[in-house]
């Protein structure tokens, strides 16, 4: 006869399996970008370029006027003939002054026209200048930043920079935020 432990134990031991199946999801792609669970704990080093803290970030906008590119992500309405294609805000994104918000392109997987779309966009915003300095930032700990600067190192940008505390360290420390605006989503990105 089991005594209760023993009735427990073996109770615990058989969720075990399951408990290890829902964790066995990757996070990572074989490219290295993040995947899933996107608002997590970050790395310290950005995947390229330089990490920066709120100070650094004020004293590099100061002296060199770099391309701050909020990537935080939003619904994009799927296409349809009367409406086209558009994004959805929820709610009003509030970011650094002097932000390009391009939506998504943090995301692990880009299909070929969100793909398009930050390449062109990087494209237009720098000149065609692949060393013009590009901040990329989120909100506190979301991947979505880490990837964008990994993407924009992938697509030949060397000046990057790595904001991870985001809109939301900016804010805390006492620094104004205006409201964002979405880069418009074009068809002809594809």
């Amino acid at each position: 006869m089991r005594t209760f432990a023993e009735t427990i134990l073996c109770a615990i031991l058989s969720l075990q399996p399951t408990v290890t199946l829902a964790t066995d999801s990757p996070l990572f792609s074989p490219e290295g970008y993040r995947i899933a669970r996107y608002r997590a704990p970050l790395p310290e080093m950005p995947p390229a370029g330089k990490r920066l803290d709120t100070r650094l970030l004020v004293e590099l906008i100061r002296r060199q006027n770099p391309l701050l590119l909020d990537v935080q992500a939003i619904t994009l309405r799927p296409e349809t003939e009367e409406f086209g294609i558009a994004w959805l805000p929820s709610r009003q994104r509030w970011h650094i002054p002097g932000s390009t918000w391009l939506p998504n392109v943090g995301y692990g997987y880009l299909d070929s026209r969100m793909h398009a779309y930050m390449q062109t966009n990087l494209e237009r915003l720098t000149l065609g200048d692949r060393d013009r300095a590009l901040v990329f930032y989120c909100v506190v700990d979301c991947w979505m930043s880490w990837n964008a600067v990994k993407r924009a190192d992938a697509l030949g940008y060397r000046n990057l920079y790595w904001y991870p505390e985001g809109s939301d360290g900016w804010y805390e420390a006492g620094l104004e935020l205006v409201p964002g605006v979405p880069v418009p989503f074009k068809l002809s990105e594809k």
